[in-house]
């Protein structure tokens, strides 16, 4: 695989803001481009949680280190605010089909939008079609899920935080691989299910064993988990036999709250990460693993 170097091997990485248009809706994203890029490019979309900024899903989950490590694109698109262009970020969600906020109320088409973001980027860097991911927590989590429902021939793999399927229905055309981590003392999206004690959406969300059951049974793989301890308080249930080339991982957190394992806490109302994991680093090494067949 060759290694683009955007200027000269050993310059900065290169982050820019971007705006396209959508259905006559300015969007915006920010792309971060490491320094050297293996061409061509595998391209991580990572999306907010409700709330959340491009600004945030950076600080909170590094991204930008790991894609300089390892030589791939991270993008980072902008949900839609409730009151843009105040001076604040506004409080930003994705429509994730039944969740969340004010992208919902207004029908907002978030999957065209990543549709549209990665051809724009694909028209400045020669982006590698079978290495296309999405990641996000919470909000964008669910995000994540429907862009595996429905471009599915986009998206190669996901990795889901904190999220759960919220689309109905949910219906891909291709195998997607999925990597999902929750945490046992979620009591924003808990993990079996409900409303949580601290949901803002009052939303009642189905238990995470049903959007698992739903990937490992789409992706043909076996019933029932082989599970194991890959660090102490964690536990991996990986779906066996699944198409050739898929894989869905499953891993629960003993005593982990809301948040992204191993990240950042923005904001001291928000849960502690759980330093068990490091979801950054397992993500990207699950999507590395698990290009379109």
């Amino acid at each position: 695989m060759a290694l683009l170097c955007l200027l000269a091997c050993g310059a900065r990485a290169e982050d820019s803001t971007r705006t396209i248009t959508v259905d006559q809706t300015e969007r915006q994203y920010v792309l971060h481009v490491p320094p050297a890029v293996n061409q061509p490019a595998a391209l991580v979309i990572v999306l907010h949680g409700g709330g959340g900024s491009a600004k945030s899903a950076i600080a909170q989950s590094n991204f930008n280190a790991e894609a300089d490590r390892h030589g791939f694109i991270a993008a980072y698109p902008e949900g839609t605010a409730r009151f843009p262009g105040l001076g604040k970020p506004g409080f930003r969600t994705w429509n994730a089909g039944a969740c969340c906020g004010i992208a919902v109320e207004r029908g907002m088409d978030d999957v065209g939008f990543i549709r549209a973001m990665v051809a724009d980027i694909a028209t400045r860097y020669p982006l590698d079609p079978r290495r296309i991911y999405a990641t996000g927590l919470s909000n964008g989590g669910m995000m994540a899920y429907r862009l595996a429902c429905e471009a599915s021939d986009l998206v190669a793999a996901i990795g889901a935080v904190a999220a759960v399927i919220v689309v109905a229905p949910c219906e891909p055309r291709f195998p997607v691989s999925v990597l999902h981590i929750h945490g046992t003392a979620d009591e924003n999206v808990p993990i079996a299910g409900g409303v949580g004690a601290k949901s803002i959406t009052k939303y009642p969300y189905p238990p995470v064993e049903r959007t698992i059951a739903f990937w490992a049974a789409y992706d043909d793989c076996g019933k029932d988990p082989i599970e194991s301890a890959p660090a102490p308080s964690v536990t991996l249930r990986a779906y066996p036999l699944c198409t050739l080339g898929i894989a869905v991982d499953y891993y629960v957190i003993e005593g982990g709250g809301h948040a992204w394992p191993g990240g950042k806490r923005l904001a001291k109302l928000l849960d502690a990460p759980s330093n068990a994991i490091d979801a950054t680093k397992l993500i990207w090494q699950f999507f590395a693993a698990h290009p379109k067949p």
